[in-house]
């Protein structure tokens, strides 16, 4: 699966630079992974590790947070010596905590970066002081990367490549075939993009792929409308009705995650547009909600975002660097594509 997906992404990178003008910007367990034994782990009840989240309201980082307390208890941290501090979306927020736990003698750091401009100061003051820093979910620049390679720094990022959520939205909207897409058969796929954040290499990625893995199919791709909804239901639901004014004549609304997405359907629902009939969803993240879209035909699909797996790497990670281990400077994990066929089976794995 991870050789195809490879030889996909090659072939679609000489589309994506045609697709531009409309855009911005497996197993469960992921491929790198290596679960620490419980028995044989080192005693870390008096060791401390923070974990610096961009924003607790975010629905994924709200259920990832959620497992990586849980798995850090089951690994033996105490309680007291677990710190969660939420950002709320402000750059100088996260620095200053990142400074504070670095300045208190934390561990390790498992870092949510606001955007890719935090990373290169956290890991300087964080490698001044001796502290180990996984970054997750958001990856950084490619040169910051390598400069961890380069001067050998105890930093890691760990997280699934955004431009397989892409990819597979992509295969989620061509498995229904062009012509239940293309409604007025006009031979043209008129389309919305509703994007993350700006300065996002996930949203990014998930919209320049998502596009270019369609038109690889020879279909025809008609954005008519952008807009960035910062991962938000509500705004996403505002962009929509909106565009929904200026542009009816859409037949799909590809969404950089599922809170988006959702709020997307709400907005179709609003306008007394058959959400899933009329126009088509697609997603990423594998919400619960979601899901029951997914099984009631709202939702075209989803991307299971594996928050389970990139957890426990990411404390593993952490782990290894406390008790002198070492790491590979990027972990990484599979997204899983989502749809009626296997929704139920997710499902279960997100509402455990």
């Amino acid at each position: 699966m991870k050789n195809r997906f490879l030889v996909l992404a090659g072939l679609i990178m000489v589309l994506v630079p045609t697709l531009m003008g409309c855009s911005s910007g497996s197993s469960l367990l992921g491929r790198d992974e290596a679960i620490i034994d419980n028995s044989d782990s080192a005693d870390l009840s008096n060791k401390r590790i923070g974990v610096l989240i961009y924003q607790f309201s975010d629905d994924f980082m709200s259920r990832f947070s959620e497992e990586t307390e849980k798995y850090l208890d089951s690994l033996g941290f105490s309680k007291e010596n677990i710190t969660m501090l939420d950002a709320l979306n402000n750059m100088d927020t996260q620095l200053e905590q990142a400074q504070q736990l670095i300045d208190e003698g934390y561990d390790a750091l498992i870092v949510n970066p606001v955007n890719v401009n935090v990373v290169r100061p956290i890991t300087d003051m964080a490698s001044a002081a001796g502290v180990p820093v996984i970054y997750i979910n958001r990856e950084p620049e490619a040169s910051e990367e390598s400069r961890w390679e380069d001067y050998n720094l105890n930093m890691t990022y760990v997280g699934c490549d955004a431009r397989q959520s892409g990819i597979y939205q992509g295969e989620l909207v061509l498995s229904l075939g062009e012509s239940a897409v293309d409604k007025n058969g006009d031979g043209s796929v008129k389309y919305y993009l509703i994007e993350g954040a700006p300065e996002n290499i996930d949203a990014r990625y998930r919209s320049e792929y998502s596009v270019a893995t369609i038109a690889h199919e020879g279909w025809n791709m008609d954005c008519l409308y952008t807009g960035v909804g910062n991962w938000d239901t509500a705004t996403a639901r505002e962009l929509v009705a909106k565009a929904l004014v200026a542009h009816p004549e859409v037949e799909l609304i590809i969404c950089n995650n599922d809170a988006m997405a959702i709020g997307a359907i709400e907005a179709l629902n609003a306008a007394d547009i058959k959400p899933g009939q009329d126009i088509l969803v697609v997603g990423v993240d594998a919400l619960p909600q979601a899901i029951e879209y997914v099984k009631d035909g709202s939702l075209v699909g989803t991307v299971f975002n594996d928050y389970i797996s990139q957890s426990h790497n990411a404390v593993d990670a952490a782990v290894r660097y406390i008790t002198g281990e070492g790491n590979k400077h990027y972990i990484g994990c599979d997204y899983i594509k989502v749809n009626r066929e296997n929704a139920d089976e997710i499902a279960e794995i997100v509402n455990k």
